[in-house]
């Protein structure tokens, strides 16, 4: 029987078999408007079904912004941002962090921070009532340090972990009592629709972790522990994202947060070896990434994506995969490159 992609995901998530191996895509907003006009798409929905692309659908609250946001420019925790082009596309990046200076506990709570009843959360309930069922709904995401660097200046931001963590805590206290109520009145609004939520950091780098364990049980695990255990209260299924070396981490992310898909499987950098994965944490989670977007995909050759894809196959044969990019697939990669990607699973990857 063939199955939908939600289907495919929720196979998965209940440990039972799909018709194929899943996939699902990342990339910037460049390479999507390439590939619809390179395919002949004239919308992502026929882009994923051309090339069988189990994606989630996204939902969101709208913001409304209120009077008192001062800047027209900034978003609502007053960040200021500016497009850096890089030769192949454009990046958002933070021109003005609004706590830059700040330098007391008091001067934290002092700043403008955004109030959920800033919200309309009618969307997300016509978004999930008009759904015809064919997709995973996902919706919010919890990814407090990120957002903290782009607030305060990301080697500030790691500076006050040992620093000034009366700081780092008042900041990170405000950032989750936020997207609690923020989540909790999603998850309300998705009338039991919602069935995945991001809990999210990046801990990891090209060669090692961002931050040693200890600073991420103090700092990040709890508020992760709470938000985790806010979506399952609804249903709401936890993947967590982070990049790079971050071994370390796996083992409270599955036992204490509780998560149960983790992405992207940056497998070049150390740690993060697939097979290791795969025989330590195989029966636990659902991988989630893992074909490489830094050198095969974006560098490589038809044959080098193809023989990565086999390759993935084979060493997640006994584990739960979900095949994608290991990250956002940017503008240097091949549509070829891509494209073979997907039917090559698409081709093997039948059960």
């Amino acid at each position: 029987m063939t199955m939908t992609s939600r289907q495919r995901w929720f196979a998965l998530l209940e440990g039972k078999p799909a018709d194929r191996i899943p996939t699902d895509y990342q990339a910037t907003d460049e390479v999507t408007a390439r590939l619809l006009k390179d395919l002949g798409c004239d919308d992502e929905e026929s882009l994923w079904r051309k090339l069988h692309i189990d994606c989630r659908k996204f939902v969101e609250p709208v913001w409304r912004r209120p009077d008192d946001c001062e800047d027209p420019k900034a978003d609502m925790w007053g960040i200021r941002y500016r497009s850096v082009d890089y030769g192949t596309g454009a990046y958002d990046e933070p021109e003005f962090m609004p706590l830059a200076n700040v330098d007391s506990v008091e001067e934290v709570h002092a700043h403008r921070w955004p109030d959920p009843d800033e919200f309309d959360y009618g969307p997300i309930t016509c978004a999930v009532e008009s759904a015809d069922g064919y997709r995973p709904i996902h919706a919010g995401c919890y990814e407090p340090f990120l957002l903290y660097g782009y607030m305060r200046g990301l080697e500030t931001a790691f500076a006050d972990l040992a620093l000034q963590p009366e700081i780092a805590e008042a900041i990170l206290g405000r950032i989750l009592d936020f997207y609690y109520e923020h989540h909790r009145r999603i998850f309300e609004a998705g009338v039991g629709r919602i069935d995945l939520t991001f809990v999210a950091e990046d801990l990891g780098a090209q060669t090692g972790p961002l931050m040693s364990l200890p600073m991420y049980r103090r700092f990040l695990l709890p508020g992760q522990i709470k938000m985790a255990e806010l979506a399952r209260s609804y249903g709401v299924h936890v993947m967590y994202h982070t990049d790079g070396a971050a071994r370390i981490f796996i083992p409270d992310l599955i036992e204490r947060v509780g998560i149960e898909v983790l992405n992207p499987i940056q497998w070049r950098c150390p740690g993060m070896e697939r097979e290791a994965l795969v025989a330590e944490f195989g029966e636990k989670i659902i991988f989630h990434g893992s074909i490489d977007n830094q050198q095969t995909l974006a560098l490589g050759t038809v044959d080098d994506v193809v023989a990565e894809v086999r390759q993935s196959v084979e060493i997640y044969k006994n584990a739960r995969w979900i095949c994608a990019p290991c990250h956002n697939i940017q503008p240097v990669s091949p549509t070829e490159n891509i494209v073979a990607m997907y039917e090559t699973i698409h081709e093997i990857g039948r059960r």
